[in-house]
């Protein structure tokens, strides 16, 4: 089989690994010359619109992937090859007004929102969503970027510039117990394998460590998790991963947003479960059966942001697994990851504190 994968950012790269280990050769295409990617596998240089790039790319190639969600719709749609994860994921995750409507029709609950296209429009958002309220931008918002806490409607217009002044989403603000977010494969045959949920801890806006299984996790959760992410797989006609970033409030599981690709708390999944989710995805869009998901005890994610740490510091941490994504150091840029595994919670919780400090952005 071959692959051909649209982005060549950490999760191509870990993509790119696990194809190896299953005899699936995959191809990236990505604008920059020394993408993480490239540094593991072939790849090719261009833009994610460039008709002659993508032709390169999936000359030969028996299905077409993405690593990120912000890559162009039409484009997929014109490869003349199977894509999967379908456009039309890729198209309902762009728009988060088209996710949270996707969200509330299949019956998983969002926090109230109003669609915002300018000053008027965000002041009627205030009267009809309340405050305290999140202005985010539609499309293309990331990593906590986009996005404006409003807590004030005399600041109203302040949210506004602050997102760009560009269409944009006003949402309820959640006072919720805790962020969780559930991982899902889906094959063509509609098969459907969740991981355990995950609890996720972020600071300004970037993931920074996630504990699997979640702590205190109940059959309950996990099994109303699970049915979200089936209707929504059903819904799009799914293939491959996708994860659901979810609010646990007032016992209530609220839907946040959809990523219809592999995503950062399923990182642990390398080593912490029987299959990677890198290796499921291909699994799944390749037409193999997909693998096990079972989890190897108490396992942590722990995100390396902004600069390397010691690597000798970090791996003689018992349980300490380093991956490094090839990238050159920025602020607030994601460099790598520490997967953790222990026997119980309590020394796992141990281990992501020893992490932390060998990490300059903890």
């Amino acid at each position: 089989m071959r692959v051909a994968i649209v982005g060549g950012g950490q999760l191509g790269r870990m993509l790119v690994q696990a194809g190896e280990r299953l005899g699936v050769a995959c191809v990236t295409l990505d604008p920059a010359a020394d993408s993480p990617a490239s540094q593991v596998g072939p790849a090719i240089i261009g833009a994610y619109d460039d008709p002659v790039a993508l032709a390169r790319l999936v000359d030969g190639a028996d299905v077409v992937t993405y690593e990120f969600e912000n890559v162009p719709v039409d484009a997929m749609r014109a490869l003349g090859r199977p894509v999967l994860p379908p456009p039309v994921a890729l198209e309902t995750a762009q728009d988060r007004i088209a996710e949270k409507t996707l969200f509330t029709d299949v019956g998983l609950p969002v926090p109230t929102f109003a669609a915002v296209d300018d000053p008027p429009s965000l002041a009627a958002g205030v009267e009809a969503v309340g405050l305290p309220a999140v202005l985010k931008t539609r499309r293309f918002g990331y990593d906590g970027k986009g996005q404006a806490v409003l807590r004030n409607p005399e600041l109203a217009e302040d949210a506004w510039r602050a997102v760009g002044e560009v269409p944009s989403i006003l949402e309820a603000f959640v006072p919720f117990d805790r962020e969780l977010s559930i991982v899902a494969i889906r094959g063509a045959d509609g098969e459907l394998r969740c991981y355990p949920l995950v609890e996720n801890h972020h600071r300004e806006g970037i993931l920074r460590v996630s504990y699997a299984p979640a702590p205190a996790l109940t059959d309950e959760v996990q099994r109303t998790a699970e049915a979200h992410a089936r209707a929504i797989g059903e819904r799009l006609g799914y293939v491959g991963v996708f994860a659901i970033e979810l609010f646990r409030s007032g016992g209530t599981l609220l839907g946040n947003e959809m990523a219809p690709r592999v995503h950062n708390s399923g990182h642990w999944t390398i080593e912490g479960a029987e299959t990677s989710q890198f290796e499921n995805h291909l699994r799944a869009i390749c037409g193999l059966p997909l693998g096990d998901v079972g989890v190897h005890g108490n396992v942590a994610m722990v995100n390396v942001i902004g600069q390397e740490p010691d690597a000798a510091a970090i791996l003689a941490i018992p349980g300490a697994h380093l991956h490094s994504y090839g990238k050159q150091p920025r602020p607030g840029r994601k460099l790598g990851h520490v997967t953790l595994l222990a026997d119980d919670p309590d020394a796992l919780r141990e281990r992501v504190l020893q992490v932390s400090r060998h990490l300059t952005d903890a």
